[in-house]
């Protein structure tokens, strides 16, 4: 399975609010304009989420717009002690909050109680601010010029689809305060993590998501993943940056854990990927609405193995650290 690479600016969405057969696709910039993704017609999904590893934390925020509800979190991982600062917001309806068409046309904003987001394009990269009680951030997610990332349209029907931009491997810098000390996020150790969402998802839905950033072996590498949400519709959110450069996996990939072992290293293999990971942490999250329910078990930890690149050698990377997650949702 070969997929069609876009290469220039196309519309996700026609006038009727079907997908646009001329977006299905991938490109190796965000090129895909979701203007035509709004509120009101039911099953609209939009997100930031931003993830950034460094040597002593980990740092999470999400933006989102489900539709009926603006949905967004702020957490904090202590990766010495397992500490975590966290805060959840749900708004109903959905309020104050602010989601851009495209990657970096717009500022993303989210606010509820005890609960501050933004996001800011800015000369270079982008800003991530976020506040909770007893907990802040402040990071710059450098864009290094000629650095590629990974826009896909997963088509399920004509009005059933999403638009994915994963950035893996941004360098990051800047702080994070915790109890009122500051914690450095050291450029050239700090990583951040983009998954860009817009689309009109299924009520009932599983994936599979695993990314990873670092430098080994003299080479800066990202590890992006997915799976099952996208079995049977031609695309894949699978591929490998190596220094910048994206290198696109067609197939499915094959996924083998045990959630209930989750420490128990994953195997992720197919496409000329031979990656294992092996988690320290698991961020278990449930919630049961009834009609709405989401379970999620995002686990950190670190990846190894090799990558083929096409027609060139294979790379090997190790000590990489990201995350796998197993997710389902009935929203």
């Amino acid at each position: 399975m070969t997929e069609r690479e876009l290469t220039a600016p196309v519309a996700l969405t026609l006038p009727n609010g079907r997908v646009n057969p001329d977006a299905i696709g991938w490109a190796r910039q965000p090129i895909v304009d979701t203007s035509g993704i709004g509120r009101g017609r039911g099953r609209n999904k939009r997100w930031e989420y931003w993830n950034v590893t460094t040597p002593t934390h980990i740092l999470a925020l999400t933006v989102s717009s489900i539709d009926y509800a603006a949905v967004h979190e702020v957490w904090v991982l202590d990766r010495a002690t397992e500490r975590t600062w966290s805060q959840g917001a749900t708004v109903i309806p959905a309020r104050d909050f602010e989601l851009p068409a495209g990657v970096e046309t717009g500022p993303a904003r989210g606010r509820a109680k005890d609960l501050d987001i933004e996001v800011l394009p800015e000369e270079g990269g982008t800003r991530l601010r976020a506040r909770i009680p007893d907990a802040s951030f402040d990071v710059f997610a450098a864009l290094p010029a000629g650095h590629e990332r990974l826009a896909v349209v997963v088509p399920w029907s004509a009005t059933r689809f999403q638009y994915t931009v994963k950035d893996v491997a941004r360098p990051a810098s800047g702080s994070v305060t915790v109890d009122g000390v500051t914690h450095d996020v050291p450029a050239g150790e700090s990583w951040a993590v983009l998954d860009h969402g817009r689309g009109r998802w299924p009520y009932d839905i599983r994936w599979n998501w695993g990314a990873g950033s670092g430098v080994s072996g003299g080479h800066t590498i990202g590890i992006q993943v997915g799976g099952r949400w996208t079995e049977g519709t031609g695309s894949t959110e699978n591929a490998a940056l190596v220094d910048g450069r994206l290198h696109k996996i067609h197939d499915e990939l094959e996924w083998d854990y045990d959630i209930a072992e989750w420490r128990r290293p994953w195997r992720i293999t197919g496409g000329g990927l031979a990656a294992s990971f092996t988690p320290f942490y698991d961020k278990v999250t449930r919630t049961n609405l009834g009609i709405v329910a989401s379970r999620t078990d995002q686990c950190f930890g670190h990846w190894a193995g090799t990558f083929a690149v096409p027609g060139g050698d294979a790379v090997r990377f190790d000590g990489i650290l990201g995350w796998a997650e197993e997710v389902h949702n009935r929203w």
